[in-house]
């Protein structure tokens, strides 16, 4: 299993750079064991284990503790019983009866109790993402900055009343985003850590980042890699979508656009906060079923809303309404991410210019005529370049005004992938209702 690949992957980092040779097995029970599982808040789950099962008392007397009990069966198990998902992390049901059973193989493979330590020290590495999904990423210093996250989240755990125990995915998602941040103080780990809870059940829970939170900070450590994550869910069905590649320049240029876009514009500038804060339209799943992870999948959530009805699945033709300072930032947000898919900054530059052009027709309608906003209409709502061509020439049909501007427009429009056209065409929405709004 890929657990048990990293966590053999970090025990060799772990004793280059603390001089040791810990087999998997020694780290597990004098490193491991004591930080995880000896209090009684855990800082993993794994099901079925004999840390999530109560032993008995004969046991609890004999060892000391439940915790050393609980120890003791796991060590017991691993030495004599066959490899399954209660001992080996990620691995398949004990029998044909599990839920996880189609992971079961007739083929004898040979597994050492080595292996099987290692896939936990593998999964307490692994980072979660909204949608129960967890990522493994196979990376020296990202592995090492989870590592040096597992005691203070033993911190945060003993710190915080009534805080939900058994998070070391999800509280691996919020450290890594720490720790990659620009703000992070290596000297002092708390400071600039932020982390919002919420109530579960009358008690206090960490919720889970978004996939796209974890990835945008990535980027910005790593702008010029492309890493590879392994994706699954560990639950009473297994889910594996396998390995994804995160195409990081492509993220990257969602801040080099900002920078290059809103240059003069400080006052209006999108924060990293604001962008990394971005919601999705495609959850972790679906954005991995696009086979990478890139620009693509970071498509924001309501996009599809503004986009004409018919160009893309789910458009809904709406639009855009400045309401207040946040509509502004979606705003800039959605521009932002359109002019990086259309990775042509000048197309930004003409969909002002069509969109002008556009209320400037529609003012030299003759009063209480309303052809020309109805055709105007209709060119923003094309759903695909041909009637978008033909409204085109209906407008120049009745003015020849800004003639070279939809003759540039129609060009480039004809240049261009098809499916950047409802990119496009949603530029000019937008820009068409914020100079609306301006006038």
């Amino acid at each position: 299993m890929y657990t048990s690949y990293v966590g053999k992957k970090f025990l060799k980092i772990y004793n280059e750079r603390e001089h040791q040779d810990l087999t998997a097995k020694e780290f597990f029970e004098e490193k491991f064991f004591g930080l995880f599982f000896q209090d009684h808040a855990h800082l993993m789950h794994v099901g079925n284990s004999p840390f999530f099962q109560k032993p008995k008392e004969a046991d609890v007397k004999k060892y000391g503790s439940k915790s050393l009990a609980q120890l003791n069966n796991l060590q017991s198990n691993i030495a004599n019983d066959e490899p399954n998902m209660a001992i080996f992390v990620g691995y398949a049901a004990k029998d044909l009866q599990g839920t996880t059973s189609g992971q079961l193989s007739s083929i004898q493979l040979q597994i050492d109790s080595d292996e099987m330590y290692a896939s936990w020290i593998g999964e307490a590495l692994a980072i979660g993402v909204s949608g129960g999904f967890i990522m493994l990423i196979d990376k020296e210093e990202v592995l090492w900055n989870l590592y040096e996250g597992w005691r203070y989240y033993r911190q945060y755990l003993t710190q915080t009343p009534n805080v939900k125990d058994k998070q070391i995915e999800t509280w691996n998602g919020h450290w890594l985003c720490h720790v990659l941040d620009r703000n992070y103080n290596p000297d002092d780990k708390w400071e600039n850590f932020q982390l919002e809870t919420t109530n579960v059940q009358g008690n206090v829970a960490v919720p889970t980042n978004s996939w796209s939170k974890v990835v945008f900070a990535l980027s910005k450590k790593y702008p010029s890699q492309v890493i590879t994550s392994y994706a699954y869910n560990l639950s009473q069905t297994n889910t594996t979508l396998g390995f994804i590649n995160l195409y990081l320049p492509e993220v990257r240029t969602m801040y080099a656009l900002r920078d290059a876009i809103f240059l003069h514009k400080e006052e209006s500038i999108l924060k990293d906060k604001q962008i990394e804060g971005l919601q999705t339209f495609f959850n972790f799943k679906s954005a991995c079923k696009l086979g990478t992870i890139g620009l693509k999948a970071l498509e924001p959530d309501k996009l599809r809303s503004y986009m004409p009805k018919g160009s893309v699945p789910f458009a809904q033709g709406k639009d855009f309404k400045f309401k207040d300072e946040t509509s502004y930032y979606d705003y800039q947000l959605y521009k932002l991410w359109i002019t990086a898919m259309l990775n042509k900054t000048e197309l930004l530059d003409l969909a002002s210019q069509a969109a002008e052009a556009l209320l400037a027709f529609e003012k030299t309608a003759e009063k209480g005529k309303t052809v020309f906003s109805r055709l105007v209409d209709e060119v923003k709502t094309a759903s695909n370049i041909r009637v978008f061509i033909d409204k085109i020439t209906e407008v120049l049909d009745h003015s020849s005004t800004n003639a070279s501007v939809f003759k540039n427009v129609v060009e480039q429009i004809v240049k261009m992938p098809t499916d950047n056209f409802p990119l496009f065409i949603t530029l000019i929405r937008f820009e068409y209702q914020y100079q609306k709004s301006q006038n």
